[in-house]
């Protein structure tokens, strides 16, 4: 019984030494939390009041689960711009500042995934690895980091690679009025981004809901989606969600440039995005300007689209390539909006709404638009026709405009006319359709040398099939050198349009 008692005073008496050091060794963790209150709510915005240490663009949580940003930092109170929905929150609920920026998670699990500007899944896979993060404001890269653009970013489109080329490490604006084509021509860029190493981001700002559905349809359906990353906010989502998105995309975008690799990002649209800022600065009650947009209008793009480059070789040699798209009221390209992103970008892809409805698809108007920089990219081959192909066009258009007031035409100017035709006819393209490099160059070479010319103008899709079926049967090393910055030679040259003439010949009609 002694012995049974002893043993127990012993095991209580090592009980409370474990006790006593374990009691020496905890550490409280001890950490500051600064919490403030919400005063009121509007349309995606709030006022808050109690976090005076909280910074511009600082992250804050809402005690329902939701987010904002610190917009306005006024001395006694915060504009916070929400993330979430405004219904759920109240006057008086609590706000805790988080202590960092807006941020977006980055990793290669990004790949072919459809997601929200907070990185957030929308496709129903599984949860996205939320570990390496980046903000989604960046410094744009220093010009002393940055290379020459001088490697195409082929569309696939035959009358922007050879009269209006991109560039990789490019900005360059689609523009246009409402259903003129704009976002097709983004897709058919992406798809024509199969097997060529290009990372693609589309950026979907305040579209409705049945078009992201549509878009990525098309992806999934031809593939794409395998290299492509999907940013969406819709038409109901906040202001707040829109109007981070682009830069979100970005950021993810950088991600993958950093790492050596070349990407593409469109943003569809700019308009919805400038609306979003003017909405969300009316309600913080910033100083309206011109069209009632904020004084910083100009700047949350150029910001923003800076960030597109082609960094120099000891960064990696990636680069990112930027097609915003912007929507023009009754091909008023001189608007507000639009001449900021002119000026801001590297040239201009405008499409008319008259040539759309002529049928006369992509709708490109190539008086109209311009790349400043893709030229010094563009492939050798293109090189060799492109100068003469955009004068016969516009020789073309402007004959063709006098020719409607019943003229009689010398024969000289008739032809001019009926090669323009021609040329008009060839540079249609169905959608999501995107023609191969060599393609391109056998098509718009017998175009300049005028092997269409008897082609009649009701089987010139079918000529130009036929043709296209043809080049694909040239010798790999000729399709290697065309697809190269090689010249083209004078017996390449020779080859082609022998292989031309082959395939038009049944199609022709004598003069």
């Amino acid at each position: 019984m002694n012995t049974r008692s002893g043993s127990l005073h012993n095991a209580i008496d090592h009980a409370f030494e474990e006790m006593g050091s374990a009691r020496t060794a905890f550490a409280p963790k001890l950490a500051p939390r600064e919490i403030g209150t919400v005063m009121t709510v509007s349309t995606g915005i709030a006022k808050v009041s109690g976090l005076p240490g909280a910074g511009f663009e600082e992250v804050l949580k809402f005690q329902n689960g939701s987010y904002g940003i610190a917009f306005n930092v006024d001395e006694d109170e915060l504009g916070v711009v929400l993330l979430g929905d405004h219904g759920q929150l109240h006057a008086g609920d609590e706000v805790e500042r988080r202590g960092h920026v807006m941020d977006v998670p980055v990793c290669d699990g990004l790949i072919g995934r459809v997601i929200n500007p907070m990185g957030r899944p929308l496709d129903g896979g599984e949860a996205i690895d939320m570990s390496r993060r980046l903000p989604i404001e960046r410094a744009a890269p220093h010009i002393m980091d940055r290379a020459p653009v001088n490697a195409p970013l082929q569309t696939g489109i035959k009358v922007i690679d050879a009269l209006i080329p991109v560039g990789r490490g490019q900005r360059e604006l689609i523009m246009g009025d409402r259903q003129t084509g704009k976002t097709a021509i983004a897709i058919d860029t992406i798809l024509n981004q199969c097997g060529k190493d290009v990372l693609c981001v589309y950026c979907a700002i305040g579209q409705r809901a049945s078009s992201v559905a549509r878009v990525v349809a098309d992806l999934r359906e031809k593939g794409a989606l395998e290299y492509t990353i999907v940013v969406v906010t819709e038409g109901n989502d906040p202001p707040g969600l829109k109007y981070i998105a682009p830069y979100a995309a970005t950021s993810i975008a950088e991600y993958f440039m950093e790492q050596g690799r070349d990407v593409l990002i469109v943003y569809d649209d700019l308009t919805h995005h400038a609306r979003a800022y003017r909405e969300l600065s009316l309600l913080l009650r910033r100083p309206p300007g011109r069209e009632a947009f904020p004084g910083d209008i100009f700047y949350i793009h150029s910001r923003l689209l800076e960030r597109a480059t082609h960094l120099c070789e000891e960064l990696g040699g990636g680069s990112l390539t930027a097609l915003p798209i912007i929507e023009t009221q009754e091909q008023n390209i001189a608007a507000y909006i639009p001449t900021n992103l002119i000026s801001i970008t590297d040239g201009q892809i405008y499409l008319s709404p008259s040539l759309f409805e002529l049928g006369v698809l992509p709708a490109v108007d190539v008086g109209k638009s311009v790349s400043r920089v893709g030229g010094k990219a563009q492939l050798a081959a293109y090189l060799a026709v492109s100068g003469d192909l955009k004068l016969a066009y516009a020789q073309f258009e402007e004959l063709e405009a006098f020719a409607r007031f019943g003229a009689r035409l010398e024969e000289h100017t008739r032809n001019t006319i009926k090669h323009g035709r021609r040329i008009r006819a060839c540079l249609k393209q169905a959608e999501l359709e995107p023609v191969p490099v060599v393609e391109q160059i056998a098509v718009l070479l017998a175009l300049t040398a005028g092997l269409f010319d008897n082609v009649p103008l009701p089987r010139m899709q079918e000529a130009e099939y036929a043709l296209r079926k043809a080049a694909t049967e040239l010798p790999e090393r000729l399709k290697q050198r065309l697809a190269s910055s090689d010249k083209l030679s004078d017996p390449d040259r020779e080859t082609i349009l022998q292989l031309a003439r082959q395939a038009l010949a049944p199609l022709q009609q004598t003069p």
